[in-house]
């Protein structure tokens, strides 16, 4: 179970700082937003290669841009170590995957909560990581998506079904009151913003999350 806490949270103006905060994190969760592909704007490149600098945590680059195609490589050559991009923006998947991992990253592609999973399910062995966003994409704090569930248990079938070793990552609304939910649906790797960032000990609540999650899966397997 991994727990990669969302920066969007944060203090914009200690970034440096805030990552300093969540040692017990195993990635750091980068949103990058263009104010076209969703009404919000956010990081680029260099704020990437600030980041990169100041942690020896891996970045994970959350591409909601239009165009990522174009952009998305120049996330890894930043320092991003995983570099996600959405599939309703992407002209060439498969391409941008392999350009990607070429590149030295790890290919993640998101999913926005009413895209169904079933007609990607012959590409996912050309990603390190799956997304399925748990809430629309482009603002924080938003209302976690119960929706989303069975694609997620869906798409955890698939990964089983082709033997991938794929993680599965839902961002958006995750915290201890649904983070159970998300892991037993079969999700392995949770974006958590508002939860960490709110919370008095943000890596206390990394710590929390994680073994909440644990919790869960070991409890189903019971």
């Amino acid at each position: 179970m991994q727990i990669t806490p969302s920066i969007l949270n944060a203090d914009f103006a200690a970034l440096g700082a805030e990552v300093a905060r969540i040692p017990s994190a195993d990635m750091v969760h980068v949103d990058v937003m263009d104010n076209h592909f969703v009404p919000n704007l956010t990081f680029g490149t260099t704020m990437v290669e600030a980041l990169a600098r100041s942690t020896d945590l891996p970045l994970d680059a959350h591409l909601m841009i239009e165009a990522p195609d174009r952009h998305a490589p120049a996330y890894v050559e930043a320092g991003a170590a995983s570099v996600t991009f959405h599939v309703e923006a992407t002209a060439a998947p498969v391409r941008l995957a392999r350009e990607i991992r070429a590149a030295g990253g790890r290919a993640s592609m998101a999913l926005r909560p009413a895209t169904p999973v079933e007609p990607y399910e012959d590409m996912l062995g050309e990603l390190d990581m799956l997304l399925l966003m748990t809430v629309e994409p482009g603002f924080g704090g938003q209302k976690f998506l119960d929706l989303v569930l069975p694609k997620i248990a869906r798409a955890k079938a698939m990964t089983d079904k082709h033997g991938l070793d794929l993680m599965l990552q839902v961002d958006g609304g995750v915290s201890l009151e649904t983070i159970a939910r998300c892991a037993e649906a079969g999700a392995d790797t949770f974006v958590a913003g508002s939860a960490v960032y709110s919370a008095d000990d943000p890596d206390a609540m990394v710590v929390a999350l994680r073994e909440t999650a644990a919790a869960a899966v070991s409890g189903a397997g019971a």
